[in-house]
């Protein structure tokens, strides 16, 4: 049921834009994404569920356009152009989705889903746990740990060490989301730290 499920996701994404979390309803989310109720509860168990997943989904695309972002630019500049376009997708990522920004910085309000913030057991009893959300610390440290792998070939020799420069522009990046400036600045930054 592999497309049910990501029209529902899509659903939940488009509900959560028209309003707040606890005011979307499931019977909207299952009507829009064209199954019934019942299809709804057995794929996410919950509302929480659907929550998790949703917040999963968007914290996954986000690192499948960190690896896009770090397998763009070739040439004797590359390793560092694809840092700097990585920390932009990470801006620009932020700033339009707010689940992705919740989840690098750990700063949920409350027009989201809160419940997925919990330790509390949402599933019913019986139903297989959903897989753990990353933590802020956690979800930027995967897209460094992306990094280094798709940079570990092309990383020139003598610069600073391949993990310290993907972790100072993770960071880098980061503050950009939390202070937000234009996602040129961020790229000239990161360019300036790594020339």
């Amino acid at each position: 049921m592999p497309a049910a499920r990501e029209s529902l996701l899509d659903a939940a994404f488009a509900a959560l834009g028209r309003g707040p979390w606890p005011r979307v309803k499931m019977s909207e989310v299952a009507a829009a994404a064209g199954v019934s109720r019942q299809t709804l509860y057995n794929e996410f168990g919950s509302k929480d569920g659907l929550a998790r997943a949703l917040v999963r989904r968007e914290a996954d695309a986000y690192l499948c356009g960190v690896e896009r972002a770090l397998s763009g630019v070739s040439g004797a500049a590359a390793p560092r152009e694809r840092l700097a376009a990585a920390a932009v997708w990470t801006v620009r990522s932020a700033a339009e989705n707010p689940l992705v920004r919740a989840v690098l910085t750990g700063c949920w309000n409350e027009r989201l889903p809160t419940s997925v913030r919990t330790s509390v057991r949402t599933t019913p009893p019986g139903a297989p746990e959903p897989e753990p959300l990353p933590a802020p610390g956690e979800l930027i440290g995967e897209a460094r740990d992306r990094a280094v792998r798709l940079l570990e070939g092309d990383w020139p020799p003598g610069a600073v060490e391949l993990p310290l420069a993907c972790e100072a522009v993770a960071r880098l990046a980061l503050s950009y989301v939390v202070a937000p400036a234009p996602a040129a600045d961020v790229a000239r930054m990161v360019r300036t730290v790594l020339a």
